[in-house]
């Protein structure tokens, strides 16, 4: 039997990316900041990505106090043009912003429909087309999307965001198919609920769609369909990234990360 040409590294190898440059959008807060940390942590130059310029200061100083570099770049994702020109250079691309609105179909604005859409897939796409040709040039690369288990199933009143994460989805396969061959792996990461300002925005906004209490919210609405009952913290999504983004993942690709408490085990 033929020995195959390159091993994994063991196990317990530390996540090195020095020399390596990661984009992270929606980097601000939440799962996008605790990414970036992680990949900051592990030595990759972060270009963060975010609107909340106030966030990004806070984030990379945060990152210096780690001994990471990070590098802010306030941008508005539906301007694509600077989106995709933003992703040149990038070793490895995190696909993270989103946004979020609870409404019935019937009530749903066609505006913010369309904002979603163009955020959460639209961007993602123009962030891919950017960073692909450096990923190919010097055959390798790690796009991670951070999808949701609402990229698997769906939740009533989420249609623009279970679009935009199906969407995703798809999207993330494709590039996994391409890039197989130029040494790049493409994956989505499918948290629950996190602990994150975007679900506890949610809460209000479920209450109102769903005429309960607040409080009933998180366990009857939110958590209903997961075995574990509590929220996901952003740093434990992050640390999936860095395993998407180290080499005991080098055969994963094309494949969705489950981290939904077991959410979709029904």
């Amino acid at each position: 039997m033929t020995a195959p040409s390159a091993l994994p590294a063991p196990h317990d190898t530390p996540l090195d990316l020095g020399g390596r440059t990661a984009l992270v959008t929606g980097a601000a807060g939440g799962i996008g900041r605790a990414c970036a940390l992680r990949l900051a942590a592990a030595g990759a130059k972060v270009r963060a990505v975010d609107r909340d310029a106030e966030g990004l200061e806070a984030l990379a100083a945060a990152a210096a106090d780690i001994g990471g570099a990070v590098e802010p770049l306030v941008l508005d994702l539906t301007d694509l043009d600077a989106a995709e020109a933003a992703a040149a250079g990038t070793d490895v691309l995190v696909n993270n912003a989103g946004l979020q609105l609870v409404r019935p179909i019937e009530e749903f604005p066609p505006d913010v429909f369309h904002t979603v859409l163009t955020v959460m897939l639209e961007a993602p796409f123009r962030l891919i087309r950017g960073a692909l040709p450096h990923m190919y040039g010097q055959g390798w690369g790690r796009v991670v999307n951070i999808s949701s288990v609402h990229g698997l199933r769906a939740s009533a009143y989420k249609s623009a965001y279970v679009a935009a994460k199906h969407g995703l989805e798809g999207l993330s396969k494709t590039t996994a198919l391409e890039g197989a061959s130029h040494g790049v792996t493409s994956n989505c990461v499918n948290p629950g609920y996190v602990r994150t300002a975007l679900v506890e925005k949610q809460i209000a906004d479920q209450a109102l769609a769903h005429g309960i209490p607040e409080e009933r919210v998180v366990a009857e609405v939110l958590l209903q369909d997961s075995a574990l009952k509590r929220l996901i913290e952003p740093e434990e999504v992050a640390q999936a990234v860095a395993y998407l983004c180290g080499p005991q993942a080098s055969f994963v690709t094309g494949t969705s990360l489950v981290l939904d408490g077991g959410w979709t085990a029904h």
